[in-house]
């Protein structure tokens, strides 16, 4: 089982939102890394055949998706589950996504993050050679989301899923390759241990009064902040070098990797 990205492009009038993007992706869990506006939706719309590209093109199995189409939509019709197939399945889904309590309401009266398991489970109901999910863990709170991690883990056995996240920690453990997206190009492709080498050497960590935070926010990236005794606070920051001569190397973490590539991140996320 392969799906062959191959130079893939696509313009929405003045933004190349995809540029030349070849990718092998083969069974397993993929995560796609981008910031906003990266491209990685429009990626993933030309995957499934939503939105084609412009230029090149997208293989399964060796067959181009625009000739497999058709015949698998009408096979998607023809192919359903036998009632007692169905129902064991849905009790196994609404079980492992805690949906059992509320099988019998209406969508329309289920919490956003109830919708979005709900949705996670007509996904996964069928059981697909392929599973392209977009920003699947929004509106999902943390014990939701290492339970669905878990399962798409669990799940991607002979199969591929691809995971559109800006969430890192949605594949920093699951995925078996990233691949990184900026500015409509692929930038990196890898395992998360081939990939935080892009980082290492560049991340720290140090002590400081609280006082002095504000100052350091001025002239570091900061990635992470935790409170200390005696008015002190730990800092994980990145830079090409120690900014203090107390620093400390930190093992690099795939977080670390994103907010290097994308540094408007870590200032979004302290807003």
């Amino acid at each position: 089982m392969e799906l062959f990205i191959e130079h893939i492009s696509k313009q929405f009038k003045d933004l190349k939102a995809v540029d030349d993007i070849s990718l092998q992706i083969t069974p397993g869990v993929w995560g796609l890394l981008g910031a906003n506006g990266a491209g990685k939706t429009t990626l993933m719309r030309m995957i499934a055949g939503i939105m084609k590209p412009d230029s090149g093109r997208i293989l399964y199995d060796g067959i181009p998706i625009n000739e497999m189409k058709d015949y698998l939509e009408y096979v998607s019709v023809l192919k359903g589950l036998t009632p007692k197939d169905s129902k064991r399945k849905i009790d196994e889904l609404l079980d492992q996504l805690t949906l059992t309590h509320v099988r019998n309401k209406k969508i329309v009266r289920l919490s956003g993050g109830m919708k979005r398991r709900v949705g996670i489970a007509q996904a996964l109901l069928n059981e697909p050679e392929i599973l392209i999910l977009d920003e699947p863990t929004s509106g999902l709170d943390p014990g939701e989301r290492v339970r669905f991690r878990n399962q798409l883990s669990e799940f991607a056995h002979n199969r591929i899923v691809l995971i559109s996240t800006h969430i890192v920690s949605d594949v920093e453990y699951i995925a078996t390759q990233n691949a990184v997206i900026k500015d409509g190009k692929l930038l990196a492709k890898g395992t998360t241990e081939e990939l935080v080498r892009m980082v290492e050497g560049n991340v720290w960590t140090t002590q400081i009064m609280m006082e002095h935070l504000q100052e350091y926010e001025r002239k570091l990236q900061i990635v992470n902040i935790r409170n200390e005794n005696d008015g002190k606070i730990s800092i994980r920051y990145l830079a090409r070098q120690p900014y203090t001569d107390d620093s400390l190397p930190a093992s690099p973490h795939l977080e670390d990797l994103y907010l290097w590539l994308f540094p408007q991140e870590t200032t979004e996320r302290r807003e």
